[in-house]
C-alpha cells in the first residue's frame, strides 16, 4: 500500500478539495484519516487507495508512512494533531507539509529544524492561504527595503470560513492576539490594535491585529524584528472581539467551547464552488526602516480555499520532484518571493488609488 504521497485528513472540507485537485494534476495520493466510512466513498470515486487510523495509533501511522516521500497533513486544529505527525515523519524520513496558520505550530516545528535536517527532510507548515501569499508579500517588501525594521500586513476577504477554520479560531479565543516586537512574540488583548487600511481601491476600512501565522513565519524568512498582521472586519465585529478579550476566561470553559463548536457543526461546511471561483482576497503590506522611510505593496489572490488547494498540491508536487530544502522552511524561503505570482488570478500592485 506504500505511496510516495499521502494526504491525511482527506475527507475534511479542505482536504477533499486538495485530494480532488491532486488527482486532476495526475497524482495518485494515498488518502488517510480517522474515519473509514468517510474515506471510502471519496477514495472509490477518485480511484485511490485509503487507510483509516487515529493519530494516537503510532504503529498504524508508522506503517502508513513506510516508503512514502511526502505527507500533506490537512486535519486540524493542528495544535492537537501536528506533533504525532511531525515525530512520525522524522522517524520515517518523510517530508512534512500542512495547511495550518497556527502560530504555535510554526514556532514548535522551527525548534525541530535541526532534527529535520539530520533526517534529510523538510518541514513546511502553512502551504495554503496561510501563509503562502503573505509570506511571499513579506519577502517582496524585504527585497525592496533590505534595511526594514517594521513590517505590517493585512488581508480582506469577506468570504465564509470552513468548519475546521472556525474550530481552530474557537480553540484560540481565550489567548487573544499577538504581534512580534524586537524579535520576540508578544501577546496583546483581542481587538486592542486596530487601524484603517487602503487595500488598493482608495477606500480605508477597519482592520484588527490577529495572531496570524506570519507573526512567526515572516520573522524566519525576512528577519524583520517588528511584525503585525491585520484582518479587515466590520467595526461591530472588532468591538465584539475587544469585549470578548475582557472576558477571555469564559472561552476557556469546556461547555462554552462545545456550544460554539456545535453551532459550527450545524452550519455549512465552507464556501460553495461558485463562491470559491468568484472570490478574491486583497492583501496589503508595508515596511519601514529606522529612518521612517516606507514602502507599500498590494496583492490580489484567488479565494482562500481555492488558493490553498492550488498551492498545497503544487508544493507537494515540487517536493516529490526533489525541489526542497531540509529543515523548517517557509514557502518564500524555498520557492522565492514571487512564487505566488505563478498562480492564475494573482496580481501585484506597486501603487494604489
Amino acid at each position: 500500500m506504500a505511496k510516495d504521497f499521502i494526504i491525511y485528513g482527506a475527507y475534511g472540507y479542505t482536504g477533499e478539495l486538495i485530494a480532488r485537485h491532486a488527482v486532476a494534476k495526475g497524482l495518485k495520493p494515498l488518502l488517510a484519516g480517522r474515519d473509514a466510512k468517510k474515506l471510502q466513498p471519496l477514495a472509490h470515486e477518485l480511484g485511490l487507495e485509503f487507510k483509516a487510523f487515529n493519530l494516537d495509533d503510532t504503529s498504524a501511522l508508522d506503517e502508513c508512512l513506510q516508503g512514502a516521500k511526502v505527507l500533506l497533513h490537512c486535519a486540524g486544529p493542528f495544535m492537537f494533531t501536528y506533533k504525532p505527525m511531525m515525530q512520525a515523519c522524522l522517524k520515517a524520513g518523510v517530508h512534512y507539509l500542512d495547511i495550518t496558520g497556527e502560530m504555535k505550530v510554526f514556532e514548535a516545528m522551527n525548534r525541530k529544524t535541526e532534527e529535520a535536517k539530520a533526517a534529510g527532510i523538510m518541514f513546511m507548515p502553512g502551504c495554503g492561504f496561510d501563509v503562502v501569499p503573505s509570506d511571499c508579500l513579506a519577502n517582496m517588501l524585504k527585497t525592496r527595503m533590505p534595511d526594514a525594521q517594521f513590517l505590517e500586513m493585512a488581508f480582506a476577504s469577506g468570504g465564509r470560513s470552513s468548519r475546521g477554520t472556525q474550530k481552530t479560531i474557537i480553540e484560540g479565543l481565550h489567548e487573544g492576539s499577538a504581534i512580534r516586537e524586537n524579535g520576540q512574540i508578544k501577546a496583546i488583548a483581542a481587538g486592542s490594535d486596530t487601524k484603517q487600511i487602503n487595500f488598493g481601491d482608495g477606500k480605508a476600512i477597519w482592520a484588527v491585529a490577529i495572531p496570524w501565522g506570519d507573526v512567526s513565519t515572516a520573522w524566519f524568512s525576512t528577519q524583520i524584528p517588528n511584525i503585525k498582521v491585520y484582518m479587515a472586519l466590520p467595526e461591530k465585529v472588532i468591538k465584539s472581539m475587544k469585549l470578548m478579550g475582557y472576558f477571555s476566561f469564559i472561552t476557556k470553559l469546556g461547555f462554552v467551547k462545545n456550544m460554539l463548536i456545535n453551532k459550527v457543526n450545524s452550519g455549512p461546511a465552507g464556501p460553495t464552488e461558485a463562491q470559491r471561483d468568484s472570490g478574491k482576497i486583497k492583501l496589503w503590506g508595508e515596511v519601514k526602516n529606522s529612518k521612517g522611510v516606507s514602502k507599500q505593496l498590494w496583492l490580489t489572490v484567488p479565494e482562500g480555499y481555492k488558493l490553498t488547494y492550488l498551492t498545497a498540491v503544487d508544493i507537494a508536487e515540487k517536493v516529490l520532484n526533489g525541489n526542497f530544502k531540509t529543515g523548517f522552511q517557509t514557502p518564500a524561503s524555498v520557492y522565492g518571493a514571487d512564487y505566488i505570482l505563478s498562480f492564475d488570478g494573482t496580481k501585484l500592485k506597486e501603487t494604489a488609488l
